[in-house]
C-alpha cells in the first residue's frame, strides 16, 4: 500500500506546483499590467519635456526591436516569412507608430490622464469595425448601451469650454488620440486575420522594428530630428525614456502575455479601465495634473462604457462566426 500511495502522488506534485506558481505569479503580473502600463503615460509625459516626441517613440520602439529580434530569432530559431514581415509592417507601424507616437505627440496638448481615457475608447472602437466587418458579431443590447454611454463620456470629456470648473480639452490632440485608437482596434483586427510567428515576443520585436523605422520617417519629415540634441535632453528625460523601454515595453509586456497564457481573456481586459484610473493619479501626483468635475465624471461614465463592452458574454453563434 505504501508503495502505491508514493506512485499516485508523483504525478500529483506537478499539478500542485504549477498551481503555487499561477497562484504566485499571476497576481504579480496583473500588478505589473495595471501600474506599469497606466505608468507609460506620465513616463511619456516626462520624456517629451525635453525629447521631441516622435524622435523619442523612434528611440523607444526601435532599441526594443533592435534588442529582442536577434535574441528570439537565435533562440526560437523561427526565420519570418515574406508574409509574416508584410503583416509585421503593417501592424507595427499602425500600432506603434501611428497610435504610440500619435500618443507621444498629443500629450503636449493633452494631459497624460485624459489622454489614458481617450486610449480606452479602443474597446470600443473593437466592437463598432467588429460587428461592421463581413460576418461580423452584432452587439448585444448591454454592448450597446456601453457605446452610447462611452460617446457620452466622449462628448463631457471634450465638451463645452468652462463646464464643471475645466477649459476646454485641445480638440487637435484629442483627435489625434481618437483616431490612433480607431487605429489601433482595426490594425489588431487585421492582425487576427493573417499569419504570424508562433512566437509573441518575436511579433513583438519586428513589429517594433517596423514601427520604429516609420518613426524615424515621421520624426525626418516633421523636422523632428534637427531638433533632437542629445546633450540637451536632461536626466530627467533620459530616466522616463529608460523606464519606458525596460519597464513600458519589457516587463510589462512580458506580464502581459503571461496573464494572456494564464488567465481568463475576460480578466486580461480589465487592464484597460484600470490604466487611466493609475494615469490620472500618477498625472495628478507626479505632473500636478489637475482632476476637475468634468473628468471626474467624464472618467466615470467612460469606463463605466469599457467596463460593459469588456464584461459582456458572447453569444455562442458569434463565437462560431469567428472561427
Amino acid at each position: 500500500m505504501a508503495s502505491t500511495a508514493t506512485e499516485i502522488e508523483r504525478p500529483l506534485t506537478p499539478l500542485k506546483s504549477s498551481r503555487a506558481e499561477k497562484a504566485r505569479w499571476v497576481p504579480l503580473a496583473f500588478a505589473a499590467v495595471y501600474i506599469l502600463w497606466g505608468s507609460t503615460y506620465i513616463g511619456i509625459r516626462i520624456a517629451i519635456e525635453s525629447f521631441p516626441p516622435l524622435a523619442m517613440a523612434a528611440i523607444r520602439h526601435s532599441l526594443v526591436g533592435l534588442i529582442l529580434y536577434p535574441i528570439l530569432r537565435i533562440k526560437t530559431g523561427i526565420r519570418p516569412t515574406a508574409a509574416n514581415w508584410s503583416t509585421a509592417v503593417v501592424t507595427g507601424v499602425s500600432l506603434l507608430c501611428i497610435t504610440n507616437g500619435g500618443l507621444s505627440w498629443a500629450e503636449q496638448r493633452v494631459p497624460s490622464g485624459i489622454a489614458a481615457l481617450l486610449v480606452a475608447t479602443i474597446s470600443l472602437w473593437l466592437v463598432i469595425l467588429d460587428w461592421l466587418r463581413p460576418r461580423g458579431t452584432r452587439p448585444g443590447p448591454r454592448v450597446f448601451v456601453g457605446l452610447i454611454l462611452g460617446f457620452v463620456g466622449l462628448a463631457l470629456l471634450v465638451g463645452p469650454a468652462k463646464m464643471g470648473g475645466a477649459r476646454r480639452i485641445d480638440l487637435v490632440g484629442a483627435g489625434v488620440l481618437l483616431i490612433g485608437a480607431f487605429i489601433w482596434a482595426g490594425a489588431s483586427l487585421y492582425s487576427k486575420q493573417r499569419t504570424m510567428p508562433e512566437s509573441p515576443l518575436l511579433v513583438v520585436a519586428m513589429q517594433s522594428l517596423a514601427g520604429g523605422a516609420g518613426l524615424w520617417g515621421a520624426a525626418a519629415f516633421s523636422g523632428e530630428l534637427g531638433a533632437l540634441h542629445l546633450r540637451a535632453v536632461s536626466g530627467r528625460s533620459w530616466m522616463a525614456l529608460i523606464y519606458l523601454i525596460v519597464f513600458g515595453s519589457g516587463i510589462g509586456f512580458t506580464a502581459y502575455l503571461y496573464i494572456l497564457k494564464k488567465s481568463m481573456p475576460s480578466k486580461v481586459a480589465t487592464y484597460a479601465f484600470v490604466n487611466p484610473v493609475v494615469a490620472l493619479f500618477l498625472g495628478w501626483l507626479l505632473a500636478g495634473e489637475t482632476i476637475t468635475t468634468r473628468t471626474a465624471i467624464a472618467a466615470a461614465v467612460i469606463l463605466t462604457a469599457v467596463i460593459l463592452v469588456i464584461s459582456a458574454p458572447r453569444a455562442r453563434a458569434a463565437k462560431a462566426r469567428d472561427l
